[in-house]
């Protein structure tokens, strides 16, 4: 297995930097054992103390983390109509995919952009997004919006360590990945808190 952390502090002054970020943040859309953060958040790191540009840092992060996120929704799209057929109307299952559609159609952006800083949310989400049929163009959008900000976060958490601890790059790593988990579990929180006041709504359609 790649040791992804490793291959980028050993390129960190090489333009095959951007390339691994592209790739990294690419496979980490799909793929929960490629660590996309702590790569960002070092090359973030050393973009404060060395070489590295923090703005081809977010955008190459960005460019992955986008592509990305585009293989799980076609991999639902392609497998929506089959899974449709396994979900009899009536059935509890069922109403939980209609309620997830009706809630993508009134906050789908809330959704999509939250989701893109929960590990594990986010892989669920772009995936049953696909399942329900979500538009191509709105679906585009917004994981526009939720890349670019979550690629931003993460750069700049790493960046914002280097600047502080400049002669420290261990501890400003430390501190980036010590923010980044911070930020995550405020994110979870809110969204368990939204989450339960509509958490009956897909048990009150089949009551």
């Amino acid at each position: 297995m790649i040791d992804w952390l490793e291959l980028a502090e050993s390129l960190i002054t090489s333009p095959w930097l951007y390339a691994v970020l592209i790739a990294v943040s690419f496979l980490d859309s799909f793929l929960p054992l490629i660590p996309s953060e702590p790569v960002v958040i070092l090359a973030g790191v050393y973009a404060a103390t060395g070489p590295t540009d923090i703005v081809l840092v977010i955008a190459a992060t960005t460019l992955g983390a986008f592509l990305g996120d585009l293989v799980p929704y076609s991999a639902g799209r392609l497998l929506g109509t089959r899974v449709l057929k396994r979900l009899p109307p009536g059935s509890k299952r069922r109403a939980a995919h209609d309620w997830f559609a009706r809630e993508l159609d009134a906050r789908g952006g809330f959704i999509l952009v939250t989701t893109r800083f929960i590990p594990v949310g986010r892989y669920l989400a772009t995936l049953s997004t696909g399942l329900v049929d979500y538009p191509l163009g709105r679906y585009a959008l917004f994981i526009g919006v939720a890349t670019s900000t979550w690629s931003a976060y993460t750069a700049l958490t790493g960046y914002l360590g280097g600047v502080v601890f400049q002669d420290n790059a261990l501890l400003a790593f430390a501190v980036g990945i010590g923010l980044a988990f911070l930020v995550t579990g405020i994110v979870e929180g809110v969204r368990r808190l939204r989450g339960g006041r509509t958490a009956t709504a897909p048990e009150s359609a089949v009551d």
